[in-house]
Protein backbone atom coordinates (compact mmCIF):
# COMPACT_ATOMS: atom_id res chain seq x y z
CA UNK A 1 0.00 0.00 0.00
CA UNK A 2 1.45 3.37 -0.60
CA UNK A 3 0.93 6.67 2.05
CA UNK A 4 -2.66 8.01 0.66
CA UNK A 5 -3.93 4.18 1.07
CA UNK A 6 -6.49 4.70 3.77
CA UNK A 7 -7.83 1.57 5.83
CA UNK A 8 -10.74 2.06 8.32
CA UNK A 9 -12.63 -0.35 10.51
CA UNK A 10 -16.36 0.34 11.84
CA UNK A 11 -17.39 -1.62 14.60
CA UNK A 12 -15.21 -2.09 17.81
CA UNK A 13 -16.28 -5.14 18.51
CA UNK A 14 -14.00 -8.22 18.81
CA UNK A 15 -13.74 -8.37 15.23
CA UNK A 16 -12.89 -4.58 14.33
CA UNK A 17 -10.49 -4.81 17.09
CA UNK A 18 -8.87 -7.85 15.70
CA UNK A 19 -8.57 -6.07 12.66
CA UNK A 20 -7.21 -3.36 13.54
CA UNK A 21 -4.45 -5.35 16.01
CA UNK A 22 -3.70 -7.36 12.88
CA UNK A 23 -2.62 -4.05 11.02
CA UNK A 24 -0.55 -3.44 13.28
CA UNK A 25 1.91 -6.25 11.84
CA UNK A 26 1.45 -5.13 8.53
CA UNK A 27 2.92 -1.74 9.98
CA UNK A 28 -0.51 0.27 9.85
CA UNK A 29 -2.21 1.71 12.38
CA UNK A 30 -5.85 1.55 11.26
CA UNK A 31 -8.73 3.90 12.79
CA UNK A 32 -11.99 2.31 14.42
CA UNK A 33 -14.80 3.95 14.23
CA UNK A 34 -17.54 2.82 17.39
CA UNK A 35 -20.74 3.99 17.67
CA UNK A 36 -21.15 3.48 21.36
CA UNK A 37 -18.99 5.93 23.91
CA UNK A 38 -16.69 2.69 24.73
CA UNK A 39 -15.69 -0.58 22.60
CA UNK A 40 -16.45 -3.92 23.22
CA UNK A 41 -19.95 -4.38 21.36
CA UNK A 42 -21.10 -7.62 21.99
CA UNK A 43 -17.92 -8.98 24.29
CA UNK A 44 -18.70 -5.58 26.39
CA UNK A 45 -19.06 -5.93 30.13
CA UNK A 46 -21.06 -3.42 32.62
CA UNK A 47 -20.41 -2.90 36.67
CA UNK A 48 -23.26 -2.44 39.05
CA UNK A 49 -22.28 -0.59 42.37
CA UNK A 50 -24.83 -1.68 45.55
CA UNK A 51 -23.90 -0.81 49.12
CA UNK A 52 -22.83 -4.67 49.05
CA UNK A 53 -19.59 -3.78 46.78
CA UNK A 54 -19.32 -4.03 43.14
CA UNK A 55 -20.92 -6.74 40.41
CA UNK A 56 -20.06 -7.15 36.80
CA UNK A 57 -22.16 -8.38 34.02
CA UNK A 58 -21.79 -9.59 30.85
CA UNK A 59 -23.98 -8.38 27.62
CA UNK A 60 -25.33 -11.74 27.73
CA UNK A 61 -23.05 -15.47 28.22
CA UNK A 62 -19.94 -16.02 27.01
CA UNK A 63 -16.89 -17.99 27.27
CA UNK A 64 -13.99 -18.79 25.86
CA UNK A 65 -12.87 -22.19 24.50
CA UNK A 66 -10.57 -21.09 21.49
CA UNK A 67 -7.99 -23.58 20.21
CA UNK A 68 -6.55 -20.66 17.62
CA UNK A 69 -3.19 -20.13 18.27
CA UNK A 70 -3.92 -16.44 17.69
CA UNK A 71 -6.64 -16.23 19.64
CA UNK A 72 -4.95 -17.62 22.31
CA UNK A 73 -1.91 -15.64 22.26
CA UNK A 74 -3.86 -12.47 23.30
CA UNK A 75 -7.11 -13.89 25.29
CA UNK A 76 -4.48 -15.67 27.57
CA UNK A 77 -2.71 -12.86 28.68
CA UNK A 78 -5.58 -12.29 30.74
CA UNK A 79 -5.35 -14.07 34.10
CA UNK A 80 -8.39 -16.83 33.59
CA UNK A 81 -10.25 -19.67 35.17
CA UNK A 82 -10.89 -22.73 33.94
CA UNK A 83 -14.53 -24.44 34.41
CA UNK A 84 -15.97 -27.42 33.09
CA UNK A 85 -18.48 -27.73 30.72
CA UNK A 86 -20.87 -28.46 32.36
CA UNK A 87 -24.76 -27.54 32.03
CA UNK A 88 -28.26 -28.30 33.26
CA UNK A 89 -31.99 -27.95 31.77
CA UNK A 90 -35.03 -27.09 33.87
CA UNK A 91 -38.65 -28.83 32.42
CA UNK A 92 -41.46 -28.90 34.33
CA UNK A 93 -39.89 -29.28 37.82
CA UNK A 94 -36.63 -31.88 37.17
CA UNK A 95 -33.28 -30.85 36.44
CA UNK A 96 -31.25 -32.66 34.11
CA UNK A 97 -28.21 -32.27 32.63
CA UNK A 98 -26.88 -31.45 29.25
CA UNK A 99 -27.77 -32.62 27.05
CA UNK A 100 -31.44 -33.17 27.69
CA UNK A 101 -32.25 -36.30 25.84
CA UNK A 102 -28.73 -38.12 27.25
CA UNK A 103 -30.02 -37.45 30.94
CA UNK A 104 -33.36 -38.26 31.60
CA UNK A 105 -32.46 -40.18 34.46
CA UNK A 106 -34.55 -38.64 36.93
CA UNK A 107 -37.57 -38.73 34.81
CA UNK A 108 -40.37 -40.79 35.94
CA UNK A 109 -39.92 -43.93 34.31
CA UNK A 110 -42.81 -44.14 32.39
CA UNK A 111 -42.06 -41.09 30.49
CA UNK A 112 -38.11 -42.13 29.58
CA UNK A 113 -39.62 -45.29 28.24
CA UNK A 114 -41.98 -43.45 26.17
CA UNK A 115 -39.63 -41.10 24.73
CA UNK A 116 -36.84 -44.03 24.11
CA UNK A 117 -39.55 -46.12 22.87
CA UNK A 118 -40.16 -43.32 20.23
CA UNK A 119 -37.12 -42.98 19.28
CA UNK A 120 -36.23 -46.88 18.16
CA UNK A 121 -39.33 -46.91 16.80
CA UNK A 122 -38.31 -44.02 14.80
CA UNK A 123 -34.68 -45.47 13.63
CA UNK A 124 -36.17 -48.66 13.04
CA UNK A 125 -38.50 -46.96 10.69
CA UNK A 126 -36.84 -44.39 8.96
CA UNK A 127 -35.10 -44.88 5.44
CA UNK A 128 -31.22 -44.53 5.45
CA UNK A 129 -31.82 -41.34 2.95
CA UNK A 130 -34.49 -39.18 4.43
CA UNK A 131 -34.80 -35.75 2.56
CA UNK A 132 -34.20 -32.36 4.91
CA UNK A 133 -35.46 -28.88 4.25
CA UNK A 134 -35.78 -27.51 7.74
CA UNK A 135 -34.52 -27.88 11.43
CA UNK A 136 -37.78 -29.43 11.89
CA UNK A 137 -37.14 -32.17 9.49
CA UNK A 138 -33.61 -32.32 10.99
CA UNK A 139 -34.77 -32.64 14.38
CA UNK A 140 -37.31 -35.03 13.42
CA UNK A 141 -34.90 -37.38 11.61
CA UNK A 142 -32.51 -36.89 14.49
CA UNK A 143 -34.69 -37.67 18.08
CA UNK A 144 -37.89 -38.55 16.42
CA UNK A 145 -41.18 -36.64 17.19
CA UNK A 146 -41.16 -37.36 21.25
CA UNK A 147 -37.75 -36.40 22.32
CA UNK A 148 -38.20 -33.74 19.70
CA UNK A 149 -41.26 -31.75 20.55
CA UNK A 150 -40.64 -32.40 24.29
CA UNK A 151 -37.27 -30.45 24.21
CA UNK A 152 -35.46 -28.84 21.26
CA UNK A 153 -38.74 -28.10 19.35
CA UNK A 154 -40.09 -26.03 22.67
CA UNK A 155 -36.59 -24.70 22.89
CA UNK A 156 -36.02 -23.26 19.43
CA UNK A 157 -39.38 -21.28 19.60
CA UNK A 158 -37.96 -19.38 22.77
CA UNK A 159 -34.20 -18.91 21.38
CA UNK A 160 -35.10 -18.73 17.64
CA UNK A 161 -38.34 -16.88 17.48
CA UNK A 162 -39.01 -19.51 14.86
CA UNK A 163 -40.86 -22.65 14.65
CA UNK A 164 -38.21 -25.36 13.13
CA UNK A 165 -39.74 -25.52 10.23
CA UNK A 166 -39.14 -22.05 9.02
CA UNK A 167 -35.27 -22.46 10.06
CA UNK A 168 -32.49 -23.54 7.56
CA UNK A 169 -29.62 -26.43 8.97
CA UNK A 170 -26.23 -24.75 7.78
CA UNK A 171 -25.90 -23.07 10.94
CA UNK A 172 -26.03 -26.14 13.12
CA UNK A 173 -22.62 -27.95 12.72
CA UNK A 174 -21.52 -29.32 16.27
CA UNK A 175 -23.60 -27.17 18.01
CA UNK A 176 -26.61 -30.33 18.54
CA UNK A 177 -25.90 -33.45 19.87
CA UNK A 178 -26.94 -35.98 17.44
CA UNK A 179 -28.90 -39.01 19.18
CA UNK A 180 -27.60 -42.45 20.08
CA UNK A 181 -29.19 -45.13 21.40
CA UNK A 182 -26.83 -46.24 23.67
CA UNK A 183 -26.09 -42.49 25.20
CA UNK A 184 -29.90 -42.50 25.61
CA UNK A 185 -30.14 -45.83 27.28
CA UNK A 186 -27.07 -45.30 29.97
CA UNK A 187 -28.27 -41.50 30.70
CA UNK A 188 -31.75 -42.86 31.24
CA UNK A 189 -30.31 -46.10 33.20
CA UNK A 190 -27.53 -44.06 35.22
CA UNK A 191 -27.24 -40.58 36.62
CA UNK A 192 -23.31 -40.69 35.75
CA UNK A 193 -23.66 -40.23 32.19
CA UNK A 194 -20.46 -39.11 30.44
CA UNK A 195 -20.10 -35.56 29.45
CA UNK A 196 -21.41 -35.63 25.65
CA UNK A 197 -20.99 -31.83 25.47
CA UNK A 198 -18.97 -30.68 22.48
CA UNK A 199 -16.20 -28.86 24.31
CA UNK A 200 -14.64 -29.98 27.40
CA UNK A 201 -13.33 -26.49 29.02
CA UNK A 202 -14.17 -23.02 29.01
CA UNK A 203 -11.99 -19.89 30.20
CA UNK A 204 -13.16 -16.76 31.81
CA UNK A 205 -11.15 -13.93 32.99
CA UNK A 206 -10.22 -13.73 37.09
CA UNK A 207 -10.79 -10.02 36.50
CA UNK A 208 -12.97 -7.66 34.65
CA UNK A 209 -15.63 -10.22 32.91
CA UNK A 210 -15.43 -10.86 29.48
CA UNK A 211 -13.80 -7.82 28.69
CA UNK A 212 -11.19 -8.11 30.39
CA UNK A 213 -9.70 -11.00 27.41
CA UNK A 214 -10.53 -7.89 24.63
CA UNK A 215 -7.53 -5.70 26.55
CA UNK A 216 -4.50 -6.80 24.77
CA UNK A 217 -6.85 -5.69 21.31
CA UNK A 218 -8.05 -2.07 22.82
CA UNK A 219 -4.13 -1.13 24.35
CA UNK A 220 -2.62 0.95 21.58
CA UNK A 221 -5.62 0.45 19.31
CA UNK A 222 -7.12 4.09 18.00
CA UNK A 223 -10.17 4.34 18.85
CA UNK A 224 -12.67 7.12 17.93
CA UNK A 225 -15.88 6.30 20.17
CA UNK A 226 -19.04 7.89 20.05
CA UNK A 227 -18.95 8.11 15.90
CA UNK A 228 -22.44 6.58 14.55
CA UNK A 229 -21.82 5.88 10.67
CA UNK A 230 -25.24 7.45 9.08
CA UNK A 231 -24.21 7.07 5.33
CA UNK A 232 -21.48 5.32 3.74
CA UNK A 233 -20.36 7.21 0.11
CA UNK A 234 -19.24 4.03 -1.35
CA UNK A 235 -18.14 5.99 -4.74
CA UNK A 236 -16.78 8.61 -2.87
CA UNK A 237 -15.31 6.16 -0.74
CA UNK A 238 -16.41 8.17 2.24
CA UNK A 239 -17.82 7.55 5.53
CA UNK A 240 -20.16 10.42 7.35
CA UNK A 241 -20.94 9.86 11.20
CA UNK A 242 -23.88 11.33 13.34
CA UNK A 243 -21.38 13.51 15.05
CA UNK A 244 -20.86 15.90 11.47
CA UNK A 245 -17.56 14.40 11.00
CA UNK A 246 -16.37 12.33 7.98
CA UNK A 247 -13.60 9.83 7.15
CA UNK A 248 -12.15 9.06 3.43
CA UNK A 249 -11.10 5.32 2.88
CA UNK A 250 -9.50 3.22 0.45
CA UNK A 251 -10.55 0.37 1.46
CA UNK A 252 -12.96 -0.68 4.48
CA UNK A 253 -13.35 -3.13 7.13
CA UNK A 254 -16.79 -3.32 8.28
CA UNK A 255 -18.03 -5.24 11.28
CA UNK A 256 -21.16 -3.54 11.72
CA UNK A 257 -24.24 -5.56 10.96
CA UNK A 258 -24.69 -6.22 7.03
CA UNK A 259 -28.66 -5.14 6.62
CA UNK A 260 -27.78 -2.29 8.44
CA UNK A 261 -24.64 -1.16 6.01
CA UNK A 262 -26.70 -2.11 2.86
CA UNK A 263 -29.03 1.26 4.67
CA UNK A 264 -26.02 3.30 5.30
CA UNK A 265 -24.40 2.74 1.56
CA UNK A 266 -25.14 4.61 -1.26
CA UNK A 267 -26.41 3.50 -5.22
CA UNK A 268 -26.75 0.00 -3.97
CA UNK A 269 -28.87 -2.33 -6.56
CA UNK A 270 -32.03 -3.10 -5.78
CA UNK A 271 -32.15 -6.39 -5.92
CA UNK A 272 -29.09 -6.20 -3.44
CA UNK A 273 -31.73 -3.97 -1.14
CA UNK A 274 -34.48 -6.29 -1.13
CA UNK A 275 -32.08 -9.24 -0.46
CA UNK A 276 -30.65 -7.33 2.96
CA UNK A 277 -34.17 -6.32 4.02
CA UNK A 278 -34.37 -10.18 4.32
CA UNK A 279 -31.66 -10.39 7.34
CA UNK A 280 -33.07 -10.34 10.68
CA UNK A 281 -31.75 -10.83 13.83
CA UNK A 282 -32.78 -11.77 17.45
CA UNK A 283 -32.69 -8.88 20.32
CA UNK A 284 -31.98 -9.44 23.92
CA UNK A 285 -33.36 -8.49 26.77
CA UNK A 286 -30.71 -9.30 29.48
CA UNK A 287 -32.36 -9.35 33.42
CA UNK A 288 -29.25 -9.16 35.49
CA UNK A 289 -30.19 -10.25 39.43
CA UNK A 290 -27.87 -9.85 42.39
CA UNK A 291 -28.70 -11.95 45.42
CA UNK A 292 -27.44 -11.86 49.34
CA UNK A 293 -26.83 -15.43 49.41
CA UNK A 294 -23.85 -17.43 47.87
CA UNK A 295 -23.85 -20.86 45.47
CA UNK A 296 -27.43 -20.08 44.01
CA UNK A 297 -27.21 -21.76 40.57
CA UNK A 298 -27.20 -25.31 40.26
CA UNK A 299 -24.47 -24.85 37.37
CA UNK A 300 -22.77 -21.97 35.37
CA UNK A 301 -25.15 -21.81 32.69
CA UNK A 302 -28.72 -24.02 32.32
CA UNK A 303 -31.48 -23.79 29.84
CA UNK A 304 -35.26 -23.54 30.72
CA UNK A 305 -38.24 -25.96 28.14
CA UNK A 306 -41.30 -24.53 30.80
CA UNK A 307 -42.91 -22.27 27.88
CA UNK A 308 -43.98 -19.81 30.61
CA UNK A 309 -41.20 -18.39 31.44
CA UNK A 310 -39.45 -16.22 29.35
CA UNK A 311 -35.79 -16.83 29.18
CA UNK A 312 -34.40 -19.32 27.25
CA UNK A 313 -31.01 -19.70 28.86
CA UNK A 314 -30.06 -18.25 32.67
CA UNK A 315 -26.22 -18.34 33.69
CA UNK A 316 -24.01 -17.13 36.70
CA UNK A 317 -21.45 -14.56 36.64
CA UNK A 318 -20.21 -15.29 40.10
CA UNK A 319 -20.27 -18.78 39.07
CA UNK A 320 -17.71 -17.64 35.92
CA UNK A 321 -15.96 -15.62 38.48
CA UNK A 322 -16.02 -14.96 42.39
CA UNK A 323 -15.10 -11.73 41.60
CA UNK A 324 -17.80 -10.56 39.71
CA UNK A 325 -19.92 -10.09 42.86
CA UNK A 326 -19.15 -9.30 46.47
CA UNK A 327 -18.15 -11.67 48.86
CA UNK A 328 -20.80 -14.14 50.51
CA UNK A 329 -23.37 -12.89 47.31
CA UNK A 330 -24.02 -14.47 44.05
CA UNK A 331 -25.74 -13.60 40.82
CA UNK A 332 -27.51 -14.98 37.93
CA UNK A 333 -28.41 -13.42 34.20
CA UNK A 334 -31.88 -14.36 32.44
CA UNK A 335 -31.62 -14.08 28.26
CA UNK A 336 -35.14 -13.29 26.45
CA UNK A 337 -35.25 -13.19 22.67
CA UNK A 338 -37.07 -11.41 20.21
CA UNK A 339 -37.05 -10.63 16.97
CA UNK A 340 -38.63 -8.35 14.23
CA UNK A 341 -41.01 -11.70 13.24
CA UNK A 342 -42.03 -12.22 17.51
CA UNK A 343 -41.05 -8.45 18.70
CA UNK A 344 -40.91 -7.90 22.32
CA UNK A 345 -43.97 -6.24 23.52
CA UNK A 346 -43.61 -6.37 27.36
CA UNK A 347 -42.01 -3.54 29.30
CA UNK A 348 -38.83 -3.90 31.15
CA UNK A 349 -40.61 -4.60 34.98
CA UNK A 350 -43.17 -7.68 33.45
CA UNK A 351 -39.57 -9.08 31.93
CA UNK A 352 -38.27 -8.98 35.72
CA UNK A 353 -41.14 -10.18 37.38
CA UNK A 354 -41.59 -13.15 34.74
CA UNK A 355 -37.94 -14.08 35.76
CA UNK A 356 -38.74 -13.87 39.76
CA UNK A 357 -41.53 -15.93 39.35
CA UNK A 358 -39.01 -18.63 37.28
CA UNK A 359 -36.29 -18.34 40.73
CA UNK A 360 -39.41 -19.25 43.07
CA UNK A 361 -40.78 -21.92 41.10
CA UNK A 362 -36.93 -23.15 40.43
CA UNK A 363 -37.11 -22.84 44.34
CA UNK A 364 -33.42 -20.83 43.77
CA UNK A 365 -34.35 -17.99 45.98
CA UNK A 366 -36.84 -16.14 47.31
CA UNK A 367 -38.07 -12.42 47.21
CA UNK A 368 -36.07 -11.79 50.49
CA UNK A 369 -33.23 -12.87 48.73
CA UNK A 370 -33.35 -10.36 45.86
CA UNK A 371 -30.90 -7.42 46.16
CA UNK A 372 -31.71 -5.89 43.24
CA UNK A 373 -32.68 -6.21 39.46
CA UNK A 374 -31.35 -4.59 36.25
CA UNK A 375 -32.73 -4.90 32.61
CA UNK A 376 -30.73 -4.18 29.58
CA UNK A 377 -31.67 -4.85 26.33
CA UNK A 378 -29.29 -5.15 23.56
CA UNK A 379 -30.46 -4.53 19.77
CA UNK A 380 -28.64 -7.40 18.45
CA UNK A 381 -28.19 -11.22 19.52
CA UNK A 382 -27.85 -14.00 16.90
CA UNK A 383 -28.31 -14.13 13.30
CA UNK A 384 -31.40 -15.73 12.42
CA UNK A 385 -30.90 -18.69 10.22
CA UNK A 386 -34.18 -18.52 8.38
CA UNK A 387 -34.41 -20.69 5.29
CA UNK A 388 -32.59 -19.72 2.33
CA UNK A 389 -31.42 -17.13 4.06
CA UNK A 390 -27.78 -17.79 3.02
CA UNK A 391 -28.71 -17.30 -0.77
CA UNK A 392 -29.59 -13.67 0.53
CA UNK A 393 -27.08 -13.10 2.29
CA UNK A 394 -24.12 -14.48 -0.36
CA UNK A 395 -25.57 -12.24 -2.62
CA UNK A 396 -25.54 -8.89 -0.56
CA UNK A 397 -21.96 -9.78 0.73
CA UNK A 398 -20.61 -10.43 -2.84
CA UNK A 399 -21.85 -6.71 -3.69
CA UNK A 400 -20.15 -5.26 -1.01
CA UNK A 401 -16.88 -6.84 -1.44
CA UNK A 402 -16.89 -5.43 -5.26
CA UNK A 403 -16.96 -1.93 -3.18
CA UNK A 404 -13.76 -2.54 -1.83
CA UNK A 405 -15.37 -3.01 1.59
CA UNK A 406 -14.80 -6.18 3.75
CA UNK A 407 -16.78 -7.96 5.80
CA UNK A 408 -16.03 -9.26 9.24
CA UNK A 409 -17.56 -10.93 12.73
CA UNK A 410 -20.63 -12.07 13.55
CA UNK A 411 -23.08 -9.40 12.42
CA UNK A 412 -20.53 -7.70 9.62
CA UNK A 413 -20.31 -11.98 7.80
CA UNK A 414 -23.73 -12.39 9.25
CA UNK A 415 -23.22 -15.67 10.55
CA UNK A 416 -23.27 -17.53 13.46
CA UNK A 417 -19.40 -17.16 15.21
CA UNK A 418 -18.25 -17.93 18.72
CA UNK A 419 -15.90 -14.71 20.02
CA UNK A 420 -12.77 -16.71 18.56
CA UNK A 421 -14.38 -16.89 15.08
CA UNK A 422 -15.38 -13.66 15.16
CA UNK A 423 -11.82 -12.00 16.13
CA UNK A 424 -10.22 -14.68 13.22
CA UNK A 425 -12.64 -13.31 11.01
CA UNK A 426 -11.21 -10.07 11.61
CA UNK A 427 -7.59 -11.24 11.16
CA UNK A 428 -8.67 -12.65 7.68
CA UNK A 429 -10.38 -9.41 6.91
CA UNK A 430 -7.51 -7.67 7.42
CA UNK A 431 -5.13 -10.23 6.23
CA UNK A 432 -7.65 -9.69 2.57
CA UNK A 433 -7.04 -6.01 2.87
CA UNK A 434 -3.52 -6.14 2.54
CA UNK A 435 -2.96 -8.43 -0.07
CA UNK A 436 -5.35 -6.92 -2.29
CA UNK A 437 -3.89 -3.61 -1.52
CA UNK A 438 -0.62 -5.21 -2.50
CA UNK A 439 -1.95 -7.11 -5.86
CA UNK A 440 -3.36 -3.78 -6.73
CA UNK A 441 0.13 -1.96 -6.17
Amino acid sequence: MTHDDAVIVLGGGIAGLAAAYRARDFGHRVPIFEAAERAGGLLDSFALTTPEGEWIFDNAVHLSFATEPEVRNVFDRTPYLNHEARSLNWDDGYWLPHPVQNNMFVLPAEQKTDLIANFAEHVANTPMEVEIDTYRDWLMHQYGEKIAERWPLRYTRKYWTLDAEKLGTKWIGSRMRRADLRELLMGAMSPRAPNTYYISTMRYPEQGGYRAFLKPLLDGAELHCGHQAVEIDNCRKTVHFGNGKSCSYSRLIATIPLPRLIELMIDVPEKVREAASGLFATAVDIVSIGIRKPDVSPSLWFYIYDEDTLAARVYSPSWKSPNNAPAGHSSLQFEIYSSPVVPQTREASELIENCLVALEKMKLVTREDIIFTHHKRLPYGNVVFDRHMEERRDLVRDWVRSQDVYLAGRFGEWDYLWSNQAFMSGIRATEDVFRSAETTI
